[in-house]
């Protein structure tokens, strides 16, 4: 008989709402997502978890999708943790600076800690061209890690990804340093994947798995982003990429992971792929 988890915690990758019409292209239904967030909610509530987390795009576009999809959330009868996305950011000017507010948030990335468990998340969207003002320089340092990119040959330098700042990194390293001395395991969370390689990642990928590979206690790196899901292995941390709930008409996306002693668990609802992760 497998001993029992140490906890539970829910996972929600891009829900993408939006009162729109499906884009058959890419084969996603935004308008559909709230029936899909009420079923995975109900099934959450049915289990012992100690928080649920939605790794960003939380919306597909227009600040209106907040005051429709928020709400459903309340349903919710865990502790609830957002990460933002690059979807949540398309929205008017004005409303820009206050997006993590209006999801609740007291900071874009912020870290806690469960159960011998260090949790960080990364607001990934810090550099870009969508979630800074008009006119901050961090729009124009975006565009130029883009074209670095582009001319060194990679894929990711695409206008739908962003990066964290040299301040964002550091406190990622502090507090890397700080489980590590609390004898705290690590699970990164970020709405952009930094591996395996692909058009998703973020623009400085390369820089946050080197750092990751320094330390042999950052056990997951779980993100969304990449609606078709992916999955690696590098310097012995899993890279999950859960897959996008907005996707296809009526099949949702969502997952519980469960952690033990000496393993993840992951079980998937949906498009969503059940795996089982042994920790070193």
């Amino acid at each position: 008989m497998p001993s029992a988890p140490l906890f539970r915690f829910g996972v929600i990758a891009d829900p993408q709402y939006a009162d729109l019409e499906p884009n058959l292209a890419l084969n996603r239904y935004p308008a559909n997502s709230l029936g899909k967030l009420r079923e995975a909610i109900e099934e959450f509530n049915r289990h012992d978890l100690a928080f649920v987390v939605t790794l960003g795009d939380i919306i597909d576009r227009e600040w209106k999708s907040f005051d429709a999809i928020l709400p459903v959330y309340q349903a919710l009868r865990h502790r609830k943790h957002f990460l933002l996305g690059n979807h949540d950011f398309a929205v008017a000017q004005e409303h820009l600076g206050t997006v993590p507010a209006r999801v609740g948030m007291l900071s874009a990335y912020y870290d806690f800690s469960h159960f011998g468990y260090r949790f960080i998340a990364l607001d990934g969207n810090e550099i870009s061209v969508f979630a800074p003002p008009e006119g901050d320089p961090r729009r124009q340092e975006a565009k130029d890690m883009m074209r670095a990119l582009e001319n060194a040959g990679a894929i990711n330098g695409q206008r739908w990804n962003g990066a964290i700042s040299d301040v964002q990194y550091d406190w990622l390293a502090a507090k890397l340093w700080e489980a590590k001395a609390s004898g705290e395991k690590v699970i990164i969370l970020n709405h952009y994947p930094v591996f395996p390689e692909n058009a998703h990642n973020a623009l400085n990928s390369d820089r946050i798995l080197a750092l990751l590979a320094e330390h042999d206690h950052v056990v997951a790196y779980l993100n969304g982003h990449n609606h078709a899901g992916n999955f690696g292995v590098s310097a012995g941390t899993y890279f999950v990429n859960f897959k996008g709930m907005v996707d296809t008409a009526d099949a949702s996306a969502y997952a519980i992971v469960s952690v033990f002693e000496d393993r993840l668990e992951i079980t998937g609802f949906g498009r969503e792929t059940d795996r089982t992760l042994a920790l070193r």
